[in-house]
């Protein structure tokens, strides 16, 4: 008699020689994630944030490597397990300056670590890994198309777009229901 993984009747999370659990022989078994639960939930939110304070704190007022000068600290992302981070920075200065301020906070990780641990209490303190956001530096060439698209557009003799111009909604594509009890209350 050959044993097979079954599951008890009377102990449905156990494996007992009862009912054979079978899988169609065309499907693989995959985990099922329930939709109620996000995958950042508000749990990892908060620690990314008390991560991201304790980091820019710290490199601030205790790390004395000169290479990590001007640095902020954007934002932080934490795995589902809380074993690793990714600590997002924007230095000030070239690539030159980059790759010394990655260099040293690389060689400050294990320094960083050790202030989460101490000031935050979690069952695992995360690795951390540091990359450069070129956010900013990419909204700044975005800026400078835009200024040359509009310096060229004033050359043409076309009409100039003024400086403060912003994109409104038509008001009457969209109902405000504030404005419209405020009006039914005055008639």
């Amino acid at each position: 008699m050959s044993w097979k993984p079954t599951r008890s009747k009377r102990w449905p999370g156990r494996w007992t020689s009862g009912e054979t659990l079978q899988f169609p022989s065309n499907s693989i078994p995959t985990l099922f994630i329930p939709a109620h639960r996000s995958l950042t939930s508000r749990r990892l939110l908060k620690a990314a944030e008390a991560i991201r304070e304790v980091v820019a704190s710290s490199i601030l007022t205790e790390v004395r490597d000169p290479r990590v000068q001007g640095v902020t600290v954007l934002g932080v992302k934490v795995s589902p397990d809380m074993r690793e981070a990714k600590v997002s920075i924007s230095v000030m200065g070239g690539e030159k300056n980059e790759k010394l301020c990655l260099s040293g906070l690389r060689n400050a990780a294990g320094f960083l670590q050790q202030q989460i641990a101490n000031r935050i209490d979690t069952r695992h303190t995360p690795r951390l890994q540091f990359e450069v956001d070129r956010g900013a530096q990419n909204a700044m060439v975005v800026g400078e198309i835009l200024a040359k698209i509009r310096r060229e557009k004033e050359a043409d003799g076309d009409s100039p777009i003024p400086e403060d111009e912003t994109i409104q909604a038509d008001e009457s594509a969209v109902p405000n229901s504030a404005e419209d009890d405020d009006s039914s209350s005055l008639a």
